[in-house]
């Protein structure tokens, strides 16, 4: 699983003209699922999205995660964080989950935040969405699960 965050002071998503979600202070969390990513995957990425210490203290340093400052998430799927762009010009999404382990994957990873008491708001699975973003920062963090260490 990989995620793109961004702290922002404030987010939303629209499909079709219509919000569909929005978020004051908090991540926009863009998450997409890959091939061979299992639900292990899906629960340590949950735990190290709201547990990252991205938020300043008053000295400037990053000191308090996303829980610690009672902050909001706007998650949105996106399947173009698995481009492969190492070959010719266009890239390569073979590594993409099929849509149905991703969307049940994607809907997973939004019930764990929830379930820990996180106030999640999301897009539409696959659909076209433009998103409103008020960088924080600008902080922006890019998490891959193939990559973790214990």
């Amino acid at each position: 699983m990989r995620v793109l965050i961004q702290r922002v002071r404030k987010a939303s998503v629209t499909v079709d003209g219509k919000v569909m979600g929005s978020i004051g202070h908090g991540l926009v969390i863009l998450a997409g699922i890959g091939q061979t990513d299992t639900i292990e995957d899906v629960k340590w990425m949950a735990d190290k999205c709201i547990h990252l210490r991205i938020f300043e203290n008053k000295e400037g340093k990053f000191h308090y995660s996303l829980a610690d400052v009672k902050g909001e998430i706007l998650a949105v799927s996106q399947f173009t964080l698995f481009g492969d762009c190492r070959k010719g010009r266009r890239p390569s999404f073979s590594n993409v989950a099929e849509p149905e382990k991703a969307e049940n994957f994607y809907n997973q990873y939004v019930n764990m935040l929830r379930d820990r008491g996180i106030r999640v708001e999301t897009g539409v699975f696959g659909a076209m969405m433009q998103l409103e973003i008020h960088n924080d920062g600008p902080v922006s963090i890019w998490i891959d699960s193939g990559e973790k260490s214990f």
